[in-house]
């Protein structure tokens, strides 16, 4: 039933119980969130105090379990298409310490978190000590979970949790990937972009749009000449679930547009992927960064930046600092990992973090000008 100022609907929280397994054997005993179920995968934790429908639609969190830090969630109900980063839900499981049962914050919303998980078949848990789970796994590091609210026995949840298979090594980008290229923007646009589709942000897009582009978004694993032939001005490589050292058919893909020498930009998994096409490993994180308070130093200016990030790989800091032919231009001030790079030799660069930032800080949305300034 839809939320407006005659008819206000409450959702009664569930008193099921529901249980949370660790792959270290860790168990945690909440309550019922979303559908009643079992799912599994990689936990992690967003510190995001804002924006959690923007997360689950994330396709960057395709596989993944996401722990909501912020104590208290769902309080403005969901709202379709507009805060939507993908047409669905793309976390497998949520966690949080308690969910609001009603939106009066925001009569105009379409669901409440209650409704929105039911509709799309996503299971959660909630009353357990979020904070108690973030400290654990930031000290244990990162490793698969398992949430049920059918089976309550620990043995039996813990031979499902063995069939999950790990983040290392998984390619997920082709799985999120649009099945057949769309396009966005005015197609009298100044520019026309081509964006490789490895789990891309709508808004994203929306930023380019905005810019006076035509964008034209490719399936994860089309062709070389079939992307080329389109004629684009630049080259987009999108953000992604999965480990990016598994994704050699992208690495290809975007060696064979850097020979091009056109403008090419990459955020987040696009960052790993450029990395990778240029002879620069990657490796999985203790624990990633998934958040919108992460300070960045932009190495060039000298400034610093607040920063929207999910991401549980990175750039091998040893060898891009080795490179002869790729200059660092950012830093994570957090753990000094590499958040920014570009090619000395073509018009290519990268960021780990995402400008776009909806919500979040907009400290970055400069790097899309400085792209579509170069086309």
């Amino acid at each position: 039933m839809k939320l407006n100022s005659e008819n206000i609907f409450y959702m009664n929280q569930s008193s099921k119980e529901a249980i949370l397994l660790l792959q270290d054997g860790t168990y945690f005993k909440g309550k019922a969130l979303g559908k009643i179920g079992t799912s599994a995968g990689e936990i992690c934790f967003n510190t995001g105090m804002t924006g959690y429908q923007e997360i689950y639609t994330d396709p960057s969190y395709y596989g993944q379990i996401v722990v909501n830090t912020t104590s208290h969630i769902g309080n403005y109900g969901v709202k379709l298409v507009e805060e939507e980063e993908s047409n669905s839900i793309k976390i497998k499981g949520m966690i949080c310490n308690s969910y609001a049962n009603h939106y009066f914050s925001r009569l105009t919303a379409d669901y409440s978190l209650q409704e929105y998980f039911e509709k799309s078949g996503i299971v959660g848990i909630y009353d357990i000590d979020t904070r108690q789970i973030v400290r654990h796994i930031r000290n244990a590091g990162v490793m698969n979970c398992i949430i049920s609210s059918e089976i309550l026995d620990l043995d039996e949840l813990k031979a499902e949790l063995d069939k999950c298979p790990s983040m290392d090594g998984l390619e997920l980008s082709s799985v999120v990937s649009t099945p057949e290229p769309f396009f966005m923007g005015d197609e009298n646009a100044k520019h026309k972009l081509a964006v490789m589709d490895y789990g891309c942000k709508t808004n994203i897009l929306r930023n380019f749009v905005e810019r006076d582009c035509y964008v034209k978004v490719f399936n994860a694993k089309t062709p070389t000449e079939d992307i080329l032939a389109w004629g684009a001005d630049g080259y987009f490589i999108s953000n992604g679930p999965g480990d990016p050292g598994a994704m050699e058919y992208a690495v290809d893909t975007v060696k064979d547009l850097l020979e091009t020498g056109k403008p090419l930009f990459g955020i987040c998994l696009g960052h790993q992927l450029l990395s990778e096409a240029v002879g620069i490993s990657t490796y999985k994180m203790h624990n990633g960064h998934r958040g919108l308070n992460h300070p960045v130093k932009n190495l060039i200016t000298g400034k610093c930046e607040i920063t929207s990030q999910n991401h549980g790989f990175a750039v091998n800091p040893e060898e891009a600092k080795a490179h002869p032919n790729i200059e660092i231009t950012h830093m994570n001030l957090n753990d000094n990992t590499i958040e920014g790079i570009r090619l000395k030799d073509k018009k290519a660069f990268s960021v780990q973090y995402h400008p776009e930032a909806a919500p979040g800080p907009h400290d970055s949305r400069y790097l899309f000008d400085d792209f579509v300034a170069m086309l």
